[in-house]
């Protein structure tokens, strides 16, 4: 076999390669799917401090949906040494009440989500102010796989 036969092999072999690889999210950054619900994990979370700040325990958050999303950003860093992604854009977010809906339309959002070592999950990491002695730290959350 010829030295350029033996080229265009590899060549294709590489290519087959980075089309799989890409498949299986290696290497990739967050998708959409992934900001969605890391998005909704925050909300969620939100809601959660602010029914309990301007409610009762008993009362109920409403559910709510997150659509629209558009990313406008992806920045990679590393967040406790592992890849990790700081990701903006906006999202439609509707309230649902037990009589009627709230929209919003494009909030802006920035997100931080950290991929796992094993690479098949991500968290979504949210730094928190430390106290005199302690410095600012992350904390993350697994992202639910579906």
């Amino acid at each position: 076999m010829g030295k350029g036969k033996m080229l265009a092999i590899r060549a294709i072999i590489a290519i087959v390669m980075v089309v799989l690889l890409s498949g299986c999210g290696i290497g990739a950054g967050p998708n959409q799917t992934l900001v969605k619900q890391a998005i909704a994990i925050q909300v969620s979370q939100t809601q959660q401090a602010l029914t309990q700040q301007l409610y009762s325990s008993s009362s109920q958050t409403p559910e709510f949906e997150v659509d629209r999303v558009h990313i406008t950003k992806r920045q990679p860093l590393k967040i406790q040494d592992l890849v990790s992604y700081r990701v903006q854009g906006t999202y439609d977010l509707t309230l649902k009440f037990p009589n009627h809906r709230v929209t919003q339309r494009e909030n802006p959002f920035e997100v931080y989500l950290q991929r796992q070592v094993e690479g098949k999950t991500w968290r979504v990491a949210q730094l928190q102010a430390g106290d005199g002695e302690r410095g600012d730290r992350w904390v993350t959350q697994l992202i639910p796989t579906d």
